[in-house]
C-alpha cells in the first residue's frame, strides 16, 4: 500500500482529519501526520497518532533523534500528500513558497502528488486573494477536493465546507491508482 502524508491546518473542520486518517489507515496505507500549531487548538497530536498508528509531527525542528530533518524525512518516500483541512492562510503560504513551519516546509519538499481539501467561510473562499492562490496551486498540478456547499461552522451555509472524509479518501485512492494529480 501507499505512504500518505496528511497535513492538518487550523480550522473548525480539523476534526474531520481524524476520520480521514483513520479511513486511510484502514485501507492499508501508512499515514504520517503533521499538525500545525493552529490545528492543535482544535484536535490533538494524540488523536491523530491513535488513529494513524504513527507519531504525529508538530515542529519543524524535531526533538526525535531518529528524525533529524522532519520535513525531508517525512517526504522522502511519500506517495501522496494531503492537506485537510486547508485554510486560506495555508493556501497563500503554499502558493507563494513560504516555508515557516513543518507543514509548509514539507509541502515545498514534497515531490509526490498533492491533494488539498480547503475549508473556510464562504466569503473567505470567494475572496480574490484566495482564488488567486488556488489558481497558482492548480497551475502547478496541485489537485483540489472541494470545498463543497453546505452548513459552515459560523452558522451560515454556502461554499467553503470541507468535503467529507470518505469522499476525500476516495479521491486519494483514485490519485494513487492513477499515479498522480490527474
Amino acid at each position: 500500500m501507499a505512504e500518505i502524508l496528511l497535513g492538518v491546518t487550523g480550522g473548525a473542520a480539523a476534526f474531520k482529519a481524524v476520520s480521514l486518517a483513520s479511513l486511510l489507515r484502514r485501507s492499508g496505507h501508512t499515514v504520517n501526520c503533521i499538525l500545525t500549531g493552529a490545528a492543535a487548538e482544535f484536535i490533538t497530536p494524540t488523536q491523530l497518532s491513535a488513529v494513524s498508528g504513527t507519531p504525529c509531527f508538530t515542529d519543524l525542528f524535531s526533538s526525535r533523534p531518529t528524525v533529524f530533518i522532519p520535513h525531508i524525512a517525512l517526504t522522502d518516500n511519500v506517495d501522496l500528500m494531503v492537506v485537510a483541512p486547508a485554510t486560506a492562510h495555508f493556501l497563500a503560504r503554499a502558493a507563494h513558497g513560504l516555508a515557516d513551519d513543518l507543514l509548509t516546509s514539507a509541502f515545498l519538499a514534497c515531490a509526490a502528488p498533492v491533494l488539498i481539501a480547503p475549508a473556510m467561510n464562504t466569503r473567505m473562499w470567494n475572496n480574490p486573494a484566495v482564488q488567486a492562490s488556488v489558481e497558482i496551486l492548480s497551475s502547478r498540478g496541485i489537485r483540489f477536493a472541494g470545498p463543497v456547499s453546505g452548513k459552515l461552522a459560523c452558522g451560515t451555509a454556502g461554499d467553503g465546507r470541507m468535503m467529507e472524509p470518505a469522499d476525500i479518501a476516495g479521491i486519494c485512492h483514485e490519485m494513487l491508482e492513477s499515479g498522480g494529480a490527474g
